[in-house]
């Protein structure tokens, strides 16, 4: 009976972070150092999202992992890495950023117009400057709900 793959999900840019190249689907890289996670060694995550926090790039790979090292809730490492699948997830990370922002809309401190509302919905015509605009209002609300979610985690010692 054939072992199950353990898998796993890692961003790359247009080469590893130590320079090298990123290896052909199927080609197995080995790390013969000292692991230690966060330093040194084949890092990936379980979750997609998670592996979007340590992204370099812009291409999202399926990778199968082997000889584990380290895991952590968020990333782990490992002396085997090999992709299974890649994608250049541009597309869907914008289409991610836009749905985001479509999300908090009623926290926006400003009433968006039109080429703003334009853009988010995937209207690709609308004005650099509401791409600007839209990326502003939706970072603030972000701040804003995040810094209102720790305020409340941390309300017995602020008050």
């Amino acid at each position: 009976m054939r072992k199950k793959r353990t898998l796993a999900w890692h961003f790359v840019g247009a080469t590893l972070r130590d320079g090298s190249p990123i290896p052909n689907d199927g080609e197995w890289l080995y790390f013969l150092g000292d692991c230690k996670l966060c330093k040194s060694g084949l890092h990936w995550s379980r979750n997609p999202f998670d592996a979007l926090k340590y992204a370099s790039g812009a291409t999202l790979c399926l990778v199968e992992i082997n000889h584990i090292i380290e895991e952590q809730e968020d990333k782990g490492v490992s002396r085997r890495r090999r992709i299974i699948a890649r994608m250049d997830a541009t597309d869907m990370l914008q289409y991610f950023a836009r749905q985001q922002a479509i999300s908090v809309l009623d926290n926006w401190q400003i009433e968006p117009d039109q080429s703003i509302l334009d853009w988010l919905m995937g209207d690709y015509a609308a004005e650099s400057a509401a791409e600007s605009a839209a990326r502003s209002a939706a970072w603030s609300a972000a701040k804003t709900e995040f810094t209102q979610l720790v305020y409340e985690c941390f309300s017995d010692f602020l008050d």
